[in-house]
């Protein structure tokens, strides 16, 4: 294929005058084959469908940064947090992938500079019937004689450097480069995830011991109810089968109690695990005071392309297959490797640095595939399908975070509601159950009305402690989805 054809079909960044002549300017910079990256642009709307009233105006610098757990003003959040970077394994691993991509950087690099080597031999070699061979890097000598033994050796200097005429090097790098970099962002997404999943867990821990506690004050009003009637049966003045109704009520509520033993100790346990600890290491103790609800300023849609690093890790991936573009598209053009040699040689070995023994080469090397039946075409054409490939990956990350903001705000503004509703329900439903059982004492109902109003009370607790619950965790996943305070401007 013609070179000049195969330049306006890649539409290379930078196209050389000549590229046949090689010229000093030529080798020290080259041309740099391949498209120059431009981040394409993503579906990005205005504003977010559920921000308007949805709260109200936040300073930004109440925004969440690093350590966005603070604002829950929950102790153990405070305490585990910070492990989360340091001694979560899923972390760690992300950390030592980013050090690999690092060092892959290094290696990129390496390949615009020369190769340095240093080369050294000696023979000592007796011939055979009187003859001595020696032999080395200078040649062969014969001598004829006694057959007496002779040393000889050489020492070289060497280096060799394959100019980055079309930039393949230099494209290598900036792929390198951006593979790293989405590796920092992985990093961070991982970070953020994980220390995430923590708080999460430590509500649903928080959630469990406020069950607890509910549970327990439900146990003991069963066990006083049950004491009443069970006198009031004795006397005669009671049905047994009202007994046998608050019994199994108290029953009941024994079982719950005991069940979620189960749940908080695999809470714990997957709280030890996340920061790194075996799972029996940690103790934590139980508590009843749920953690704070934070207001969490929102910003705009656009400040997501910055803020998400699992945004960054996918527009990082697409910059590095463009380059990878380039580097498809340089091997439609010669290589050329320029090397140099200088030393000594000597037979005998004695005198070896004398002037007289000096060696020296250059040489040049180049290379043109003529015929490859389709395989850099094949390449580059695989390259290009990789980027787009890379691009759609990146938009659809971006629609992905945008519904998950809108998921997480709808949800908190529902729930915002029901939250409102519930507590007017359970201080109805609290008054109702009280009014119940005094009428009861007085005889104008039965226990049954009483048990129906004691239900209730505790399940509309226990459902404002659950929405409780859900918007708590709504907010954490609002933070996540919102970066965590994290930003793109920390890829180095």
């Amino acid at each position: 294929m013609n070179v000049t054809r195969v330049m306006k079909i890649i539409r290379p960044a930078k196209i050389c005058r000549s590229s046949l002549v090689v010229t000093p300017a030529l080798l020290l910079g080259g041309c740099l084959v391949g498209p120059n990256y431009h981040r394409p642009e993503a579906p990005v709307p205005a504003q977010f469908k559920e921000s308007p009233g949805w709260t109200l105006a936040v300073p930004a610098a109440d925004a969440p940064k690093g350590d966005w757990w603070k604002a829950f003003n929950d102790p153990l959040l405070d305490q585990l947090e910070p492990l989360v970077s340091v001694s979560n394994q899923t972390v760690r691993q992300d950390y030592a992938n980013y050090q690999e991509a690092l060092a892959e950087v290094e290696v990129a690099r390496s390949a615009l500079f020369p190769t340095l080597g240093i080369t050294g031999s000696a023979t000592k070699q007796h011939g055979p019937g009187g003859s001595t061979v020696v032999s080395g890097s200078g040649g062969v000598t014969t001598t004829t004689g006694s057959g007496a033994t002779v040393t000889a050796g050489s020492l070289e200097g060497n280096v060799s450097w394959a100019p980055d005429l079309w930039g393949k090097v230099r494209r290598g790098i900036e792929e390198s480069k951006a593979t790293a970099q989405a590796s920092a962002a992985t990093l961070a997404n991982a970070t953020l995830s994980e220390q995430t999943t923590l708080a999460t867990t430590v509500i649903e821990l928080r959630l469990t011991d406020a069950n607890v506690e509910l549970t327990q004050k439900t146990v003991n009003a069963y066990q006083e109810y049950l004491r009443v009637v069970s006198n009031q049966g004795a006397a005669g003045t009671i049905a047994p089968s009202v007994v046998l109704t608050a019994q199994t009520q108290l029953e009941s509520a024994q079982a719950s109690l005991i069940s979620l033993g189960v749940a908080r100790a695999q809470y714990a346990h997957a709280i030890g695990v996340l920061v790194g600890k075996n799972p029996e290491e940690l103790e934590i103790p139980a508590g009843t005071s749920m953690p704070t609800l934070p207001q969490v300023p929102i910003g705009l849609p656009s400040t997501l392309l910055q803020r998400r690093p699992d945004i960054a890790v996918a527009e990082r991936q697409m910059a590095a297959q463009n380059a990878a573009v380039g580097v498809a598209v340089a091997a439609y053009y010669p290589t050329l490797t320029l090397s140099a040699s200088a030393g000594f040689s000597q037979s005998p070995l004695d005198g070896l640095l004398h002037s007289a023994n000096h060696v020296w080469s250059l040489g040049a090397d180049a290379s043109e595939a003529i015929l490859d039946f389709g395989a850099r075409r094949g390449m580059v054409a695989a390259a290009k399908a990789a980027y787009e490939s890379a691009v759609a990956n990146y938009r659809g990350t971006v629609l992905t975070a945008l519904q998950n903001v809108e998921d997480d705000l709808s949800g908190l503004r529902i729930l915002a509601q029901q939250a409102a509703v519930l507590e007017s329900l359970v201080r109805d439903a609290t008054r109702g159950a009280a009014i119940a059982f005094n009428e009861y004492q007085a005889g104008t109902v039965d226990y049954t009305t009483v048990a129906v109003a004691q239900a209730t009370q505790f399940s509309a607790e226990e459902s404002a402690l659950g929405v409780k619950q859900l918007r708590l965790l709504d907010t954490i996943s609002l933070i996540g989805d919102l970066g965590g305070g994290w930003s793109a401007a920390e890829l180095k």
